[in-house]
C-alpha cells in the first residue's frame, strides 16, 4: 500500500542552482592539442565544443573493464573506500543485490558524514510484490534519513486514462528512467549495465571508469539534482499499512505533466555548464598539463530526453556522420583498398532510430554493426508478451538489412582481404550463457587504423532511447596512443564472440509481426 503525498516541497526547488555553482570551484583549466588528430575529429571537436559541455582529462586516469565481474567488483571498491559521497543512477536495483545494499549501509556507518543519492526509475522500482526495489530500500531509509536521497523518476508519456489502465510492468514501455552512473567521491563508473545479479555475472556491457576526475563527478551529482526536482522521492512507511511512501516535491507542476518544467530545467542545465567549460584548443604540438599530467582526452556528456524536446545525441550524430563523410575516403590507389573512416557500432537491442538507420545508409562509410543473436537477447526465454521480443528484434534486423540491399550498401564478405570494400556489415554476438547488453560507437580515421574516438553510455541508439527513455551519453575524443589501443582491445574483444548474421533465415511468425505494429518505437 502506498500513500502518495502529491503537493509535499521536501527540498527548495532551485537547490540544483548551489549545485551548478560548485562548478566554478571544480574546473580545471587545461588546453587540449589536436595536432594529433585528423581534420575531421579536429572538427567535430571545435564543433561539439560549441553546443555541448567538455571535461579534458588525462588517459591515465581512463581505464576500462571488460567483464561483469570486474564491473561488479570495482562498484563495491569504489563504495567501500568513498569517505564523502555516493551517488548510483540506474534502471532499478535488483531484489537480491543484498550485498550492494550491505555496502552501502556499512560505508554509511563507517563514514558518519557520507551521502548517499540514489536515482531509479519509478515504474520499475515500484512493481507490486514484497521484492520491489522501493521496498528493499525502505531499511537504508529507515537507518539514515538524513543522509540517503532516492529520487524515483516516472516518465509522463503515460497519462489520463492510459495511465490507469495499462498494468504495472507495462507501464514501463511508455519510457524510463535509463542513465547509468555510479560514482563515488571523485571517481565515475559509466556504463550500460544495471544493478542487477546478472549484470554482474554474464551479460556482457561497456564499463569505463575515469578517476579523480571531481568535475565530471560535479556535472553528475548535479545532473541527479536537476532531474529529482520533477522525480519522486522515496520515503520509509508511517504506519505498518505501508511498505513505503512516495511524495512529490513540486506543489506547482502535476507529475504527469512535467514536460515544459523538464525541458527547462534540463537545457538550462547543460547551458550553464556549456558556458563554464574551460575547453580550449590547440595546434601545438606540446600539450599542455596540470600538476604533470597531460589532458590528451575531452569528454562530451550528451542527454537525450525526446519527451522533453532534448535531443542532444540526434544532432550530435548527425554532426559526426556529416564530418566523417565530408572527408576524403576514396580508395588507396592501385590498389583498390577502402581508406576511408571506419565506424564500428553495437547495442543489445539493434534497432536503429529511422534517422539514424539514414545516416548509415547515406554516407559512404564503412559500418560494422554488432547486435545480440535471438539467444543472447535480454528477454530470450520470457515468459507472455516480452518472450517474442528476441523475434521481433530479428523483424527490425531483417527490415534494416532489406533497406541496406536496396541502397546499395551491402558489404560483401571477403576473408582474404576484409578492408578491399566498405559498406555495412551485421555480425551477431553469442556466448554460451550469456546476455548481450554492451551499445556505444567507436570511429577510426582508415580500417588499419586505432579509434580516436568513443560514444559510450546508457543509449541503445533505437527509437525508444530516442523518444521515451531518459538518456546519458558521453563523446570520448582522444590523441592518446595508448587509449586509442586499449579502444581497439575493448571493440575487437566484443567482435570476437560474434559470428555472421544469420537472421535472414530465421522466421518470423504473424503474432510478432502484429506486436511489433503495434509497439512501433517502444522496442
Amino acid at each position: 500500500m502506498l500513500a502518495r503525498c502529491s503537493h509535499r516541497a521536501l527540498y527548495p526547488i532551485h537547490a540544483p542552482k548551489r549545485a551548478l555553482s560548485a562548478l566554478y570551484n571544480e574546473t580545471r583549466r587545461c588546453r587540449f592539442t589536436t595536432s594529433a588528430l585528423d581534420p575531421p575529429a579536429r572538427n567535430i571537436v571545435n564543433r561539439l565544443s560549441e553546443s555541448q559541455p567538455c571535461f579534458s582529462v588525462s588517459s591515465s586516469k581512463l581505464k576500462i573493464l571488460h567483464e561483469p565481474s570486474q564491473f561488479y567488483q570495482c562498484l563495491l571498491d569504489m563504495i567501500r573506500r568513498a569517505k564523502r559521497r555516493v551517488f548510483l543512477s540506474s534502471l532499478y536495483i535488483g531484489s537480491e543485490e543484498k550485498e550492494l545494499l550491505e555496502a552501502l549501509q556499512t560505508a554509511m556507518v563507517k563514514n558518519p558524514s557520507l551521502q548517499v543519492r540514489l536515482h531509479l526509475d519509478l515504474n520499475r522500482s515500484t512493481r507490486p510484490g514484497p521484492d520491489s526495489t522501493a521496498s528493499s530500500l525502505v531499511p537504508l531509509l529507515q537507518a539514515h534519513p538524513d543522509r540517503i536521497r532516492v529520487s524515483l523518476f516516472r516518465s509522463p508519456k503515460l497519462k489520463g486514462l492510459m495511465a490507469k489502465l495499462v498494468p504495472p510492468r507495462f507501464n514501463e514501455g511508455w519510457g524510463t528512467w535509463h542513465p547509468k552512473i555510479y560514482c563515488a567521491d571523485d571517481d565515475v563508473l559509466i556504463s550500460g549495465a544495471n544493478l542487477n545479479e546478472s549484470y554482474f555475472s554474464n551479460r556482457q556491457d561497456r564499463y569505463i571508469l575515469l578517476s579523480s576526475q571531481p568535475s565530471i563527478a560535479q556535472y553528475c551529482l548535479a545532473f541527479l539534482q536537476t532531474v529529482a526536482t520533477f522525480s519522486y522521492r522515496l520515503l520509509p512507511p508511517e504506519n505498518s499499512s505501508q511498505r513505503y511512501r512516495l511524495a512529490w516535491p513540486d506543489r506547482e507542476t502535476h507529475p504527469h505533466h512535467i514536460e515544459e518544467k523538464a525541458h527547462r530545467a534540463v537545457a538550462n542545465f547543460q547551458n550553464v555548464y556549456r558556458l563554464s567549460s574551460t575547453f580550449r584548443t590547440s595546434t601545438s604540438p606540446a600539450a599542455s598539463s596540470q600538476n604533470g599530467s597531460t589532458h590528451d582526452t575531452l569528454i562530451f556528456p550528451i542527454i537525450q530526453a525526446g519527451q522533453f524536446n532534448i535531443q542532444e545525441e540526434e544532432r550530435v550524430l548527425s554532426l559526426l556522420f556529416d564530418e566523417l563523410s565530408a572527408a576524403d575516403h576514396g580508395r588507396t590507389s592501385g590498389l583498390n583498398l577502402y581508406s576511408g573512416p571506419l565506424v564500428d557500432l553495437t547495442t543489445g537491442y539493434f534497432g536503429l532510430y529511422r534517422p539514424y538507420r539514414d545516416l548509415v545508409l547515406r554516407s559512404q562509410l564503412a559500418c560494422r554493426i554488432v547486435a545480440s543473436s535471438p539467444k543472447a537477447n535480454g528477454f530470450y526465454g520470457s515468459s507472455g508478451i516480452s518472450g517474442r521480443l528476441p523475434e521481433g528484434y530479428t523483424l527490425l534486423e531483417q527490415r534494416f538489412m532489406k533497406s541496406v540491399r536496396k541502397a546499395g550498401r551491402e558489404w560483401p564478405t571477403d576473408p582474404a582481404n576484409p578492408h578491399n570494400v566498405s559498406g555495412v556489415q551485421l555480425r551477431e554476438w553469442e556466448k554460451d550463457g550469456w546476455t548481450y547488453h554492451a551499445k556505444g560507437i567507436w570511429v577510426r580515421p582508415t580500417p588499419t587504423s586505432t579509434p580516436y574516438m568513443t560514444l559510450f553510455g546508457s543509449t541503445n541508439l533505437n527509437s525508444r532511447s530516442a523518444n521515451l527513455d531518459t538518456e546519458l551519453s558521453f563523446l570520448l575524443v582522444t590523441s592518446s596512443d595508448s587509449l586509442r589501443q586499449r579502444l581497439a582491445d575493448e571493440v575487437e574483444g566484443l567482435r570476437s564472440q560474434t559470428a555472421s548474421w544469420r537472421g535472414g533465415h530465421r522466421q518470423v511468425s504473424l503474432g510478432t509481426r502484429a506486436l511489433v505494429a503495434i509497439m512501433g518505437g517502444m522496442l
